[in-house]
Parts: structure tokens; C-alpha cells; sequence
């Protein structure tokens, strides 16, 4: 038994969520099927309960580096609608880890849903790389997986957060919302990863006020949608003072699904300089037709192109 002492079966959804129990040491905290379940701090990082509200406080001291924190969240019984509020504090110069991922083992006839809200408070000239994965499993006459992920990100003169997201299974339904606004000199980096199919619908939205001078932004996300799958894809940068941005979007369609994609770049500033791309299609039959010559089947093909294009 592993030190968490938790079962076999969350401890393999852990895994699905690129979060081994061994690492969950130092500054984590994991929550199991709506409640708390074990948190610890460090000497820098500081984690605790919030009184009022479901979820936790999380406070880094000036000048942290190397840092790694951990707040995967599991969800194991079918029904539970989990509601959390997770703030991150960080401090001045900065340069930490943040990993979080959402997984669901739903296998009843209710709906399950995990609504998980993280503002990010990030100091002067600190960095901050977020990594998190939403994951799901079920079988086919079970309720439905529904993770609904808002983040919400201030970044101080000269501060970094790069946020990396991934989805690419077992999700039946999600409205991704990310809000961000950048002082002088700051700058967010942002990637997410989506595939879906049978009948998932996936929405992001994305909003980035560029308020700083010198301040900047690049959104990329990259999708796949197949069966009978739908996505919405709403990106809106703002580009307030002399500044920099850049929104793209591309995806690959199949079979019945659908893509819609509505980007929007506003300046307000005759300083701002953006740009935003958009492109959704099918994958190229010349792509196939090369990787068929090598011996691959039409299905393993298409998988090999997916998995690189989304990877």
C-alpha cells in the first residue's frame, strides 16, 4: 500500500492524469470524489483550507524556485457534482510548477461533473509553467463525464505563466473559460490539446486583456473532433497599450463532427500589434497515402497523424 493509502483504482486514475502517488510529496493536495483528501506544504509553499468556500489557498514566498506542486482531483462514484475554488498566491521572482488534472471513473447512470475555478495571483517578475489534464472513462450506458475548467490569471510587471492543457478522452461535455490581464512587461503563454468523439461537445473560450505596456500573448489550441462530435472555439485578445498578441486555432475534422471557430483581435491602442489565424479541415489524403507506403493501415495512419499533430 502506497503512503497515501488510497485504493488501487484511484491510484491507476492518478496515473491517468500524469500524477504518480510517489510525487505526491511536499506541497500537494488531492481531492477524492468531492472532499478533501490529504494536502501537505513545504517550507516556501503554504496550503490550506479555505473557510468559506470549497477549496484551498495556495501561497508561494518571494523568490521560490523549483518548486513542484501538485492538486490532482479524482472523481470514483457515479452522481457527484463537485464544485472547487482554488486560489495560487505567488509571490515576486518566482520560477515555479503547478500541476493539476481532473480524472472521472464514472461507471453508474448518473452524470458526474467536477467545476473547478483557479485564479492565479502571479507577482513581479515571476514565472510559472500549469500543466493540467482532464481524463474520463465510462461505458456506454453510463451517465455522462462533465469537467467545466474556468481559470482566471493576473500577471504582474514582468511576470511569466505558460499554461499547458490537455483533453483527449472520456469527456462528454466541458465549457473551458480562461480570463487573463498583464501588467508591463508580462507575458502568458497558453496551449491546449482536445480530441473529441461519439457525441462530446467541447467549448473554450478565451479572454486576455492586454493592459501592460510591452505586455503579450499567444494562444494556441489544437483540436481534433471525430463521430458525431461537436466544438466551439471563442478567443478574444485585447490589446490595450503597446503590446503583442497571437490567437490560433486549428483542427482537424472527421466524419460528422463539426468545428466552429470565432476568433476575435481588438486594439485599442494604436502601440498594439495582433494577429489571429484560424483553420479547420480534414487530413490531407497525400498525408495517408505516404504513411500507407510504409505499411501502415488507413487507421493506423490517421491515428499516427493525430496523435503527432496533437502531441
Amino acid at each position: 500500500m502506497n503512503g497515501l493509502n488510497i485504493s488501487s483504482d484511484k491510484l491507476d486514475m492518478l496515473g491517468k492524469i500524469s500524477v504518480m502517488a510517489e510525487n505526491l510529496t511536499g506541497a500537494f493536495s488531492l481531492r477524492v470524489d468531492g472532499s478533501p483528501y490529504a494536502k501537505g506544504s513545504s517550507a516556501n509553499v503554504t496550503i490550506s483550507a479555505k473557510k468559506d468556500l470549497p477549496g484551498i489557498d495556495i501561497r508561494v514566498k518571494d523568490g521560490t524556485v523549483g518548486e513542484k506542486i501538485h492538486i490532482p482531483v479524482i472523481l470514483t462514484q457515479s452522481g457527484i457534482k463537485d464544485l472547487v475554488y482554488n486560489d495560487f498566491y505567488i509571490g515576486e521572482n518566482c520560477d515555479i510548477e503547478i500541476v493539476a488534472g481532473c480524472g472521472i471513473h464514472n461507471h453508474g447512470h448518473e452524470d458526474s461533473a467536477h467545476d473547478g475555478i483557479h485564479s492565479f495571483h502571479i507577482g513581479r517578475n515571476s514565472r510559472v509553467f500549469y500543466s493540467e489534464k482532464h481524463y474520463g472513462e465510462n461505458s456506454p450506458e453510463s451517465g455522462k463525464n462533465i469537467m467545466n475548467p474556468t481559470t482566471i490569471i493576473d500577471i504582474a510587471e514582468g511576470g511569466y505563466m505558460e499554461m499547458d492543457t490537455v483533453q483527449i478522452q472520456g469527456v462528454d461535455n466541458t465549457i473551458r473559460t480562461t480570463k487573463g490581464k498583464l501588467g508591463d512587461n508580462a507575458t502568458l503563454k497558453i496551449t491546449e490539446r482536445i480530441m473529441t468523439d461519439g457525441d462530446q461537445y467541447a467549448e473554450t473560450r478565451f479572454e486576455v486583456d492586454l493592459d501592460g505596456e510591452d505586455s503579450g500573448t499567444h494562444v494556441i489550441s489544437r483540436s481534433v473532433a471525430r463521430d458525431n462530435s461537436k466544438q466551439l472555439y471563442i478567443s478574444n485578445v485585447n490589446g490595450n497599450r503597446k503590446c503583442s498578441g497571437h490567437t490560433e486555432c486549428d483542427a482537424i475534422i472527421m466524419d460528422n463532427a463539426s468545428v466552429s471557430a470565432v476568433p476575435k483581435i481588438s486594439a485599442n491602442s494604436t502601440d498594439a500589434s495582433l494577429i489571429h489565424e484560424a483553420a479547420i479541415g480534414k487530413i490531407a489524403g497525400e498525408q495517408l497515402i505516404k504513411l500507407m507506403t510504409l505499411g501502415l493501415t488507413e487507421k493506423e495512419a490517421e491515428d499516427k497523424i493525430i496523435n503527432g499533430f496533437i502531441s
